[in-house]
């Protein structure tokens, strides 16, 4: 970064600065703990020397820092296990309403929420790029694209079918019903990667009048975008923006992200576990379980994982159960010789 021709290529350039940043995330936290450790030797070292008084103290002192510590250092775990080739990209996630008709459009239109607060928390940003309302409640269908700093490397641990026992306030008699619902995750591609070099030809682009609000020239001219890709039948759309040109660009990028993800679906076998393995979105094939009543329990059929706290996990506290199949599914797949779906080497 610091030769004279750095800045003669600038898209070069900015990527030798953001792999650089990368890194310093990466080193930064790990310093900054040896640090720390060596701060607490010192400590113990001079507490031994003062008073009881005073060594209980700086006990009480330690204990509080330690479990800072500790934390962090979890944290610095938990990214050493995203070391897939697009774990760091932004994420498209995508949920549809399986089995259970207007219940389970209700339960995927409770996951869009709980996955926004999620999002929300961790401070990434959500942009709604298609939905698809139910005929009487929730939504049948929703894609958006999650963005934030290992954004796909935490929502892969999401993909799967989820769900949903409680008493059904759609059901009259107050009878205990179950939903599911299919939720995808997928790497976002952008259009200049080498890896995707589509021909023109082999997309069909159609245009439509976007729903909902947006003013005059949302409703009124056609900016909504639909894309489809005749060889493989994949169909995207993009509504959220505000021109045609910026929905044409992001239904392109999702389409090129959902090709390369049926490209690697076909080319690696192991890759079943996130994309063969999902199943029908219907009673056997989930991999988490969200009862209301008669208990109140969210438990990872997975890991294990498990909370009686159901209210916190619906307003997005997701990270135990993310942390905890990150924990154990990145260890175990490399102690086995797997690759994740997006390992180069």
């Amino acid at each position: 970064m610091g030769g004279d021709s750095f800045w003669t290529n600038q898209n070069q350039a900015q990527k030798a600065i953001d792999e650089a940043g990368a890194l310093r995330k990466k080193i930064e936290p790990l310093l900054d703990s040896e640090r720390k450790l060596d701060d607490f030797r010192v400590m113990v070292e001079l507490g031994e020397a003062e008073p009881e008084a005073e060594q209980l103290r700086l006990e009480a002192e330690m204990l509080r820092d330690l479990h800072s510590f500790s934390k962090s250092l979890d944290g610095i775990e938990l990214r050493a296990f995203l070391k897939g080739v697009h774990d760091k990209r932004n994420c498209i996630l995508s949920i549809n309403a399986g089995a259970g008709g207007t219940e389970s459009c209700d339960w995927a239109n409770m996951l869009f929420r709980m996955y926004q607060r999620w999002a929300e928390l961790r401070g990434w940003e959500v942009e709604v790029n298609d939905a698809l309302p139910g005929e009487t409640a929730g939504i049948k269908s929703v894609t958006m694209l999650i963005t934030g700093e290992n954004a796909y490397g935490y929502c892969k641990a999401e993909r799967g079918v989820h769900r949903l026992v409680r008493i059904s306030p759609f059901d009259s008699n107050k009878r205990r019903h179950t939903s599911f619902a299919s939720v995808d995750a997928i790497a976002e591609i952008e259009e200049v990667d080498d890896d995707l070099n589509i021909p023109p030809n082999e997309f069909q682009v159609d245009t439509f009048r976007s729903g909902g609000k947006g003013g005059q020239n949302v409703n009124k001219v056609e900016t909504a975008v639909r894309i489809t890709h005749v060889p493989t039948g994949l169909v995207v759309a993009s509504q959220s923006q505000r021109s045609q040109h910026q929905n044409r660009a992001a239904a392109m990028k999702l389409l090129l992200s959902r090709i390369y993800a049926q490209r690697i679906d076909a080319q690696k076998a192991e890759m079943e576990r996130f994309y063969g393995e999902k199943g029908s979105v219907s009673w056997g094939n989930q991999i988490r379980s969200y009862v209301f009543q008669p208990y109140r329990m969210v438990k990872d059929l997975r890991t294990g994982v498990q909370t009686s706290d159901v209210q916190g996990v619906m307003d997005g506290d997701l990270d135990e159960f993310i942390n905890g199949w990150l924990r154990a599914g990145g260890p175990m797949k490399r102690m086995a010789g797997l690759k994740d779906e997006d390992d180069s080497e």
